[in-house]
C-alpha cells in the first residue's frame, strides 16, 4: 500500500488557518463578543514570541489553547457547527494544484491522509468533498457533550509521525513509493517518511532543504 500525506496550512490551504480563525471569531455575528477576551489573553504570548522569548511551537500550542478556552462549556454540536461554517469560507483558498494531486493519488489507489495541527472538526469539514481517507488533527476535549478547557495536544512535527503510524497500524506501507506534501520545516519529519517528499510554496528553510535533496518543489 502507498500513502499520500498532505499538510493543510500553506499546503492544501494556501494561507494560515489561525489567521482565518481569528478573523472568523472577530466578525462572527453570535460569538464576536468572545474575541476581546481571547485577544487580551493571547497578546502576552504573542508579544513574547515576537521578542524571541517563546519558540514558535510553544506559541502555536498556547494560542490554540487560548482560542478554544473562549468556548468553555459550549456543546459539541455547537462547536462543530462553528467550525463547519468556518470551513465553508476556507475552501476558496485551497491550492488548485494540491487539490488535483489529492484526486490523482486517490485515483491511483493511494491511501490519502490529511495531517495538520488544525482542529479535527475544522479539517474534516474542510475536506468533506475531497477523496481523503483519514484526517489527523488536534482533538478538542469534551466531557458529557460539552467542551472542557483541558490541555490540548497540538499535532505538530514528530507528533504527526506518531499519529500517522498509529492510524496505519499493521498495514504494510511501501514508504519508498509513498508521497508527502508540506510547506515548513515542521513538516520535515513527515516528508522524510516517504520516498517522494514535495515542498509546497515552501518557507526559505524548507526550500533550501528540498533543493539540497533534489525534492520536488511546487511554487
Amino acid at each position: 500500500m502507498r500513502v499520500a500525506i498532505f499538510d493543510f496550512d500553506g499546503t492544501l490551504y494556501k494561507n494560515e488557518t489561525f489567521d482565518f480563525m481569528m478573523k472568523h471569531l472577530k466578525h462572527h455575528p453570535a460569538y464576536g463578543k468572545l474575541y476581546g477576551k481571547f485577544f487580551r489573553r493571547i497578546l502576552p504570548v504573542y508579544t513574547a514570541y515576537k521578542l524571541k522569548l517563546v519558540p514558535s511551537p510553544v506559541m502555536r500550542e498556547k494560542s490554540m489553547q487560548l482560542y478554544l478556552s473562549a468556548f468553555t462549556g459550549f456543546p459539541e454540536k455547537e462547536l462543530d457547527d462553528y467550525f463547519r461554517t468556518m470551513a465553508d469560507g476556507m475552501r476558496c483558498g485551497f491550492n488548485p494544484e494540491i487539490e488535483r494531486r489529492v484526486h490523482e493519488h486517490a485515483d491511483a489507489g493511494d491511501r490519502v491522509m490529511l495531517v495538520s495541527g488544525a482542529f479535527t472538526p475544522l479539517l474534516e469539514a474542510a475536506v468533506k468533498n475531497l477523496p481523503v481517507d483519514g484526517v489527523i488533527g488536534t482533538e478538542i476535549p469534551y466531557r458529557n457533550g460539552r467542551f472542557v478547557n483541558d490541555p490540548i495536544r497540538h499535532i505538530r512535527a514528530e507528533r504527526k509521525n506518531e499519529r500517522i503510524l498509529a492510524a496505519l497500524g499493521d498495514a504494510e506501507v511501501d514508504w519508498t513509493e509513498s508521497s508527502a506534501y508540506g510547506d515548513t520545516l515542521s513538516d520535515l519529519s513527515v516528508l522524510e517518511l516517504t520516498g517522494h517528499p514535495v515542498a509546497v510554496r515552501p518557507e526559505e528553510a524548507l526550500r533550501k532543504t528540498a533543493s539540497g535533496h533534489g525534492w520536488e518543489i511546487i511554487d
